[in-house]
């Protein structure tokens, strides 16, 4: 499922004496299965564009097309449920969101909302405990039993059980230690291939961007200022920093590297394991001489 944005722009409170502009003229184009990041720095406006993305909020101005769907400023709330049916928006912090007296219930109900009746929501409650590495008796507990990763886990069953086509992504890992944000960001890149998932994720932080991204989308006082792979987007250092961004540590040491041997790398090092094997490469070089 394509996701469009053509000149969007959105007002906060328009038309009263507290009218803010959060984002002008942006132009995007998200492709089906792809994995999108969406970077920048704080009030880059990068939340507000989320929430266009299963029409939580609807542009001020400009069109936002959702697959078959359009919307613009004056589409009626009642014809967004099926974009939110097939949009799953996974917040930060998503386990302040769990409300049901059971993980089983909690897991249930985002389905059941949509249609889906009691057994087979029932059948993809514990289908999705089991594949996210959750223990089975976990079904009949209190989700606020549970410890915080866990309770994370259980939100982020809610989404996935009415089986989105889109799953965005806002700070997925915020407040998670840095094995537990491994744990997380891995486990949606193989939900992302398993499930041919388009994939947006919304991130201040430019290890995740460069490590699972295929496409990357830098916003900067509201609006799209780039647009491209990570390689294209890491290898314009001195733009990246008029937007207040830097780049990948890995990127970082590798820029630091060349400069030391006098040489560049064969390819950019976007993540630390990349680095490791072409500095490996550099050594076997100088070693066999």
């Amino acid at each position: 499922m394509d996701i469009t944005l053509q000149q969007v722009g959105y007002l906060y409170a328009k038309n009263s004496p507290f009218e803010k502009r959060a984002l002008h003229e942006v132009d995007a184009t998200i492709h089906s299965g792809s994995y999108t990041a969406i970077i920048g720095h704080t009030g880059s406006g990068k939340s507000t564009l989320l929430m266009h993305l299963n029409g939580l909020l609807k542009p001020s101005e400009g069109i936002v097309k959702i697959g078959d769907a359009t919307i613009t400023a004056g589409t009626k709330a009642k014809g967004l449920k099926e974009v939110r049916r097939h949009v799953g928006i996974v917040f930060q912090f998503p386990e302040h969101q769990l409300f049901e007296e059971t993980v089983e219930k909690d897991i249930m109900f985002g389905p059941m909302n949509f249609g889906v009746d009691k057994e087979e929501a029932r059948r993809r409650a514990h289908e999705l405990i089991e594949q996210l590495g959750l223990p089975k008796e976990i079904a009949e507990q209190s989700p606020f039993e549970l410890s915080g990763g866990q309770m994370r886990r259980v939100a982020i069953a809610g989404v996935l059980a009415f089986k989105p086509s889109v799953l965005v992504l806002d700070e997925p890992t915020a407040g998670l230690d840095p094995k537990g944000r491994r744990e997380i960001m891995d486990l949606f890149q193989v939900l992302h291939e398993r499930e041919n998932l388009t994939t947006i994720l919304v991130t201040h932080s430019m290890e995740d961007a460069a490590r699972y991204a295929d496409n990357i989308i830098v916003m900067h006082d509201g609006t799209s200022v780039m647009n491209g792979t990570p390689e294209e987007i890491f290898s314009d250092e001195e733009r990246l920093a008029t937007y207040r961004l830097g780049l990948p540590r890995a990127v970082k040491f590798q820029r630091d590297f060349e400069k030391l041997i006098g040489r560049s790398l064969s390819k950019m090092a976007l993540t630390e394991e990349i680095l490791a094997e072409e500095i490996a490469k550099v050594a076997s070089e100088v070693g066999g001489r």
